[in-house]
């Protein structure tokens, strides 16, 4: 068997769609299903089950997956080891909304500029997800703006955060305040999961009873579109993610007294996983280029 027949294979664990895969890496698809067909023959079974259309793994291609993957992987490394550009493949990346929009864009721009057969596979989703994707094995590597003491999880810091309390009133600018005094105000908070509300609302600790939830946001332009209409409205939030309506004017920051909102963040990938260079490789480059 070779490399390329397993490679395909495993890529068509991951997405049994073979019109899919074939548009992606831009071969044909017959060139795909002869590939997958070699491999059965020399394992002399069949690693799909052929369900009209469409390839479903079955139970000897689960097994097979599960014991030779980390193997490819060392294999296809060691193989790189000999090659002019070391770093080549498919690393699956998922990002907490703030850095996910704001900071790992343009890191991960800058990496592929320098390794052209590097694809990197972005999703933004909230830090709880992240954790349990990382868990499940769906992603390579997360990237979080919460605590994780997962014990199947590493985690390493690559920088600090600050949240602010940000509103549309400009009475309340830069003033230092008790949150028991803002109880006539409206709060509008990040989705549960979210690392910013689970950080904000555990530094309060009982005082978040103060507070007077009215709603929830996932979009940012949600967030600061209300903010702007409602000056009662009070809100928690990245400072990356609002720097530049502050510089405008268009939104204010008040500091909680005895508050601290200060808070790290970190890469996360579970304990067991095959560190590729690679995965290596952009690891560092993340650690070396955060700007936070």
């Amino acid at each position: 068997m070779t490399l390329k027949e397993l490679e395909l294979f495993y890529l068509l664990c991951d997405d049994p769609h073979i019109s899919q895969l074939a548009k992606k890496l831009s071969i044909s698809q017959s060139a795909i299903s002869l590939s997958i067909k070699s491999l059965e023959k020399k394992l002399q079974e069949p690693l799909f089950d052929r369900l009209g259309k469409k390839l479903m793994l079955n139970e000897r291609g689960r097994l097979f997956k599960e014991q030779t993957y980390p193997h490819f992987l060392a294999l296809k490394d060691a193989k790189d080891l000999f090659t002019k550009d070391k770093l080549s493949g498919i690393l699956k990346v998922a990002s907490s909304k703030t850095l996910g929009e704001f900071i790992i864009p343009q890191i991960i721009f800058e990496f592929a500029g320098l390794y052209p057969n590097v694809n990197i596979q972005k999703d933004i989703k909230n830090s709880s997800q992240i954790i349990s994707m990382v868990q499940s094995g769906e992603i390579d590597l997360g990237i979080i703006e919460s605590e994780c003491n997962e014990p199947n999880i590493k985690k390493e810091k690559i920088g600090e955060d600050n949240l602010v309390v940000v509103t549309s009133d400009k009475t309340l600018s830069n003033k230092e305040l008790y949150i028991d005094t803002l109880s006539d105000r409206k709060w509008i908070l990040r989705e549960s999961g979210s690392g910013t509300r689970e950080l904000f609302l555990k530094t309060l600790g009982n005082l978040k009873k103060e507070l007077n939830i009215v709603t929830e946001f996932t979009e940012f332009e949600e967030m600061k579109t209300l903010l702007e209409k409602n000056r009662n409205l009070l809100s928690c939030i990245s400072k990356f993610v609002v720097s530049k309506d502050l510089k405008r004017g268009d939104l204010f920051t008040l500091k909680l007294k005895n508050i601290d909102l200060k808070r790290e963040l970190f890469i996360i990938y579970h304990k067991d996983k095959y560190q590729t260079s690679l995965f290596n490789s952009f690891k560092e480059y993340i650690k070396k280029n955060f700007q936070g």
